[in-house]
């Protein structure tokens, strides 16, 4: 997790550009990974964990309509969740994560399915993981993926590709 977070941050400081974090099944897990990398202050803006389904719309501005019709683990409310970080959090990057960690399942979700998020300049894109493991692997395992897709992003110099946000 750290070599992924330690790229992240060289290469958003040398595009001046920012980014911010919203977390559910990852608890904080995401932004303590960015901050454990010295000079991770000049692009982190900070992070919201919505943990509670209700902080999902309260803190980050997930649709209620959205979340009452398909839960908090879902393709659209990572993207919500990304979006609304990036905006509430003046980031140029919004990075998410929601998911069933288990030991249980979730609302009819299996454990281990994950969707990760990064809201750029030019859009939204979301991946779903299908994880095995206990609560601790899902959990890192989601961290390294959400720090991944952003890195795709962040590395290619043009943002997010437009028409990759999951279905409305």
């Amino acid at each position: 997790m750290g070599s992924a977070a330690a790229g992240v941050v060289h290469r958003l400081t040398e595009r001046r550009e920012t980014v911010a974090t919203v977390e559910s099944l990852t608890g904080g897990l995401l932004a303590a990974t960015i901050v454990e990398i010295a000079g991770a202050s000049v692009v982190y803006r900070g992070g919201l964990v919505v943990y509670a389904t209700e902080l999902k719309e309260h803190l980050a501005g997930v649709p209620a309509a959205l979340l009452a019709e398909r839960g908090p683990v879902d393709a659209d409310v990572a993207a919500a969740l990304a979006e609304g970080g990036r905006r509430r959090c003046g980031a140029d990057w919004g990075l998410a994560t929601t998911g069933v960690a288990g030991p249980q399942p979730q609302d009819g979700k299996p454990v281990g399915l994950v969707f990760v998020a990064v809201a750029g300049p030019d859009g939204t894109e979301v991946r779903q993981l299908d994880l095995d493991g206990g609560r601790d692997q899902i959990r890192g395992a989601s961290v390294t993926e959400a720090l991944r897709l952003l890195t795709e992003h962040v590395r290619t110099g043009t943002g997010v590709g437009r028409g990759t946000r999951a279905a409305e």
